[in-house]
């Protein structure tokens, strides 16, 4: 019987796992270097109708009759129906308000993250495939 290799083919376990490290390690670094900002508050525009603008503050009156129709009849599907409306449209204001910056970083810390990166992606699938494969000319 022979002895098979990452993903049962004869690519090379040691391929596939230096593939999968350089692929952690560029993986890593390059999220490292994201920042996450926001700029979610009370006056924010989260959505536009034409020239008229719903802020997030404003998102929250339906809330407050939603839960008040709720406290007051708990089978009210009106209230029900205003408070899920609600938090959706909270929950999408606060994923949308979210923005992703990249840090200042030199050329040669760049281009080791994405040699990391995309060399480790082409390691750890080229040990998918069979060496017999990957040998052809």
């Amino acid at each position: 019987m022979a002895v098979k290799g990452a993903g049962g083919t004869s690519g090379g376990v040691g391929r596939f796992f230096m593939g999968l490290a350089m692929m952690i390690g560029g993986g890593y670094l390059f999220l490292d270097a994201v920042r996450v900002t926001q700029h979610f508050h009370l006056g924010y525009a989260l959505y536009s109708f034409g020239s008229f603008k719903l802020t997030t503050g404003l998102t929250l009156v339906p809330l407050i009759f939603g839960v008040g129709l709720i406290f007051f009849n708990a089978r009210n599907p009106l209230g029900w129906i205003l408070t899920g409306a609600t938090l959706i449209m909270i929950l999408f204001g606060v994923i949308a308000s979210i923005q992703f910056r990249i840090r200042s970083m030199s050329a040669f810390e760049l281009i080791m993250i994405l040699t990391l990166l995309m060399g480790g992606i082409g390691l750890f699938f080229s040990s998918l495939k069979g060496l017999e494969e990957s040998s052809a000319p």
